[in-house]
Parts: structure tokens; sequence; C-alpha cells
């Protein structure tokens, strides 16, 4: 028998693929490249998007964040807001907003197992209200607080002990895994850290008493803050400068309130940038720092003082114990 000649044949066909999956990494990282540009970029573009830090600038890339969409950030801020508005510490924030996040991942929902509702998932067959409160922010989490303070050393009891005591799951571990996140969460809205919130600058007009109204639903009347009866007027002309275009919302400091007023203040900031897209909101100033909608990558920027070019006083800065809060336009 006559020897069979071998060849060797090309392969085309892995080479394709090869060339085929090539392209498609190209395209993938091009896309990425594409968002986080976008995302990046000083004028605010791309998708809103709202990042929580421990860190006070919210840029050191070693600090632990959570990065949420603006209405998972609104509600973790109302959350936050409402139980330092009780005077509630640090480890009671942050029990709720880990609850909060396992039973909802922070968003107000429609519908839930059974009858369940809203961030906590509450019931109105179990009597924590009616469906238009459990569906209420504010409310969902002042009656969460409510029944946490009755629980004896909450504070000291694992997180995932604490809210099964509240929550009575049927999977009571699960809130653990939030923990870390939740931690991060309490530091941007109550302690050292901060809330940056990027994208397009609100497209439609804010309403100052609408947000006037909502501080006042979740702070009330704690004898901390006073809230100047400014209504739709424009920002306030003083030192001889320029005034600022935009309606206001300004909160004042009383004297004497200690670090308690702080974190009040501290909380109302980051409330209102959190806030931003739903209650067109351009612009929060705060303990020389000021964030606006649109600009500088989402993040707060050190407004130097409040002195500004001629001696004169910047029309958007906030003097010491103040938050201003400008809608747009």
């Amino acid at each position: 028998m006559g020897r069979v000649s071998e060849t060797r044949e090309p392969r085309p066909r892995r080479r394709r693929r090869l060339l085929r999956a090539a392209v498609g990494l190209f395209v993938l990282l091009a896309v990425a490249g594409y968002f986080a540009v976008q995302r990046d970029s000083n004028g605010g573009g791309g998708a809103p998007f709202c990042v929580a830090s421990a860190d006070p600038v919210g840029e050191d890339s070693t600090s632990e964040s959570y990065e949420m969409s603006p209405e998972q950030a609104a509600n973790a801020a109302t959350i936050a807001a409402v139980g330092i508005a009780k005077g509630l510490p640090d480890r009671a924030v942050t029990i709720a907003l880990a609850t909060a996040m396992q039973e909802s991942a922070l968003r107000n929902l429609d519908h839930g197992d059974r009858d369940s509702l809203g961030l906590f998932q509450q019931r109105p067959s179990m009597g924590w209200g009616t469906p238009e409160q459990i569906t209420d922010p504010v409310y969902s989490a002042g009656i969460f607080y409510d029944h946490l303070v009755d629980v004896e050393g909450y504070s000291r009891l694992p997180l995932t002990v604490a809210a099964q005591k509240v929550q009575r799951s049927g999977f009571p571990q699960a809130y653990a895994k939030h923990e870390p996140d939740a931690t991060v969460l309490t530091a941007a809205f109550a302690g050292g850290g901060t809330l940056n919130c990027g994208g397009p600058a609100p497209a439609g007009p804010g309403d100052p008493e609408r947000v006037r109204a909502d501080l006042t639903r979740i702070f009330g009347k704690d004898g901390m803050h006073t809230l100047p009866p400014q209504g739709g007027q424009a920002g306030r002309n003083s030192g001889g400068g320029q005034a600022a275009p935009e309606a206001e919302v300004t909160l004042v400091e009383k004297k004497g309130g200690g670090e308690a007023v702080v974190r009040r203040s501290r909380a109302m900031a980051h409330w209102a940038v959190a806030n931003a897209k739903a209650m067109g909101i351009s612009r929060v100033s705060y303990d020389r720092h000021g964030w606006i909608g649109g600009q500088d990558r989402g993040r707060w920027q050190d407004m130097g003082g409040a002195g500004a070019k001629n001696g004169e006083e910047d029309p958007y800065g906030a003097r010491p114990g103040e938050v201003r809060i400008f809608m747009a336009r």
C-alpha cells in the first residue's frame, strides 16, 4: 500500500475565533472607557450616580465607598436623617440602613411578600400602618426606629440580631452582609464621610417650599436650627456683592448646640445633595464647601472661605453654621 501523504491544513476557524474575541474585548474596553470618561468628566455628563465614602473628601481611592442611584441615595439620606433627627446614635442609623438594604435595596417598593411594602417591607396587616404610611420613607423609617429603641441593648447586639428583633424576617442572617456598606453610608450622612452625586444638572425648576416642607417633616422644630421665611425669593445680597439669582432655602444653626447641631447640619446638606435630581436642587453650600449639580464630577469643592474677589462675599457661600440649598431655575 502506498504511503499516504500528510498535509497540514490551515486553521482559519480558530484564527477567526481569536480575532473575534480580540475585537470583542477591544469594543468592551472602549465602551467601558467611554462611560468612565463620561461619568468622570467635569461637565457631569452620563447617567446620574451617587457615591458615599468614609473619606471626608471622597477622593481617597483606598477609602471604603458605596455606589448607588440617586433614588437609592435619596432614600438612604432620608433614613439617616430621620434617625439623626431623633437624636439616635450612629449604630441605630447603621442598623436601619442595613435593614433597608436587605429588604428593598433602598427602593420604596409598592410590592413585596404578601402585603409587604416600602423601604423596610413593613406589612399593614401586622400593624405597621396603612399602605400610604408605609410607602412614605419618613414614616417608615420613623416607625422602624421606634421599634428598634424598644429592643433592650440594641446598640450592643450584633446588627443582624437587632434588625431581626424588629423585622422578624424569615431570613434573619441576611442583614449581616450589609453592615460594611451601611457603615459607610452612616459615615457619609452622620459622621466624617461624604456623599458625592454626579450626572447632569437638574433639568427642571426646583420648589423651595417643597424642600422646606420635607426638611420640616424630617427634622421638625428641633430647636437647633432656624429656617428663615425666604420662600421663593432669590438668594441674599450681603457684603455689597452680587446676589445669587436662584431661590434658596437656608438653615441656620442656633448657638450652643454642640456636636448634635453639627450632625444635623451635615445630614441636611447631604440630604439635599441626595435629593438634587428629584427636587431640582442646583447647589448646596455648607462649612466652606459647595456642591454644584452637573459640575466638578459631582464632588464637593472647597469654596475657600467667605471672602471672594474684591473683598465681596461669595453670593453662594455659607457662613459658619449655615446650610444653603439653591433651586434650579
